[in-house]
């Protein structure tokens, strides 16, 4: 049984059309398959167009984001005894058409397989989206010494004992971290070159570039602090107790040419800075004694 689900907010205008084409395509795939869409407390009528178009439609009370979203798609899944899970956006910038692509390295024995856009073709990308993507990758592909092209990709096809072991519970990168944990619990994973089409309409995600660059850097430092631990709070730990120890070369720069009377204030500083520098670091290390 193929699940292929698709995450929906206020996507009545295009929902409708994925879902046809999606139907298509897996019935000339000739596999049972439903279709599932969690409608993330949209206001318009997406959960009703889903269902008129033969889809399982089930819905959020109100709009919770995407990471509880995919964590919903999962449960609802498995509830209808998916084997595989194929999840697919609403905006129709993936194409239903590729996706036995994915299934075809699934049958091959992937247990994970991504759609990468950036080893297939981009129709339109917004340049600070497709930088924030590239460093994302970037970052993962060092955490899991695992060579990741596109790691933001909302195209992604997996097992349903992937779903059952793979606990997500980020509310900000769980796209990273679903393929973070399936390489360290040593799934076989997969990348596939797919087609990104142009957006038609707004984006729901990107209002204000800045403001995504921002919050693109901030996912990137909470992948660091939750999956290097002893990387992170050893690096900001040095650089505080750096900061410590160059006031204290002053001090004792001081102490042997004019001497340091009057600079109490400084010495005890110069003691918290060192202080808190060196728990930072003794920090990162027991939580990287304690992390899964």
């Amino acid at each position: 049984m193929i699940i292929v689900t698709i995450p929906a907010y206020n996507e009545g205008k295009t929902i409708g059309k994925v879902i046809e084409n999606i139907k298509e395509v897996m019935q000339k795939y000739r596999k049972k398959y439903k279709i599932l869409v969690v409608d993330d407390g949209s206001q318009d009528n997406t959960a009703q167009i889903a269902r008129k178009a033969g889809a399982v439609a089930y819905s959020h009370a109100k709009n919770y984001g995407l990471a509880e979203t995919f964590k919903t798609e999962i449960q609802k899944s498995l509830e209808l005894e998916a084997d595989v899970i194929v999840h697919i956006d609403a905006d129709g910038q993936y194409l239903p058409k590729e996706i036995p692509k994915l299934l075809i390295e699934i049958d091959n024995g992937y247990d994970f397989v991504l759609g990468s856009r950036f080893k297939g073709k981009i129709e339109h990308m917004p340049i600070v989206k497709k930088l924030g993507n590239i460093a994302f990758s970037k970052v993962i592909s060092q955490i899991t010494n695992f060579n990741i092209s596109d790691a933001q990709t909302g195209f992604r096809a997996f097992t349903k004992k992937v779903a059952r072991e793979i606990d997500i519970r980020s509310n900000h990168t769980y796209t990273q971290e679903q393929i973070i944990r399936a390489i360290k619990q040593k799934f076989r994973l997969k990348e596939v070159p797919v087609y990104f089409a142009k957006r038609k309409g707004k984006s729901k995600l990107i209002r204000n570039p800045f403001e995504y660059a921002l919050k693109a850097w901030i996912n990137i430092i909470r992948v660091y602090r939750d999956f290097e631990p002893l990387r992170f709070f050893g690096i900001v730990g040095t650089l505080i107790f750096s900061v410590g120890f160059l006031i204290g070369l002053y001090l004792v720069y001081l102490h042997f040419t004019t001497g340091i009377v009057g600079h109490f204030a400084l010495m005890m500083l110069d003691i918290l800075i060192l202080s808190i520098g060196l728990q930072i670091i003794i920090f990162g290390f027991i939580a990287d004694m304690n992390r899964k």
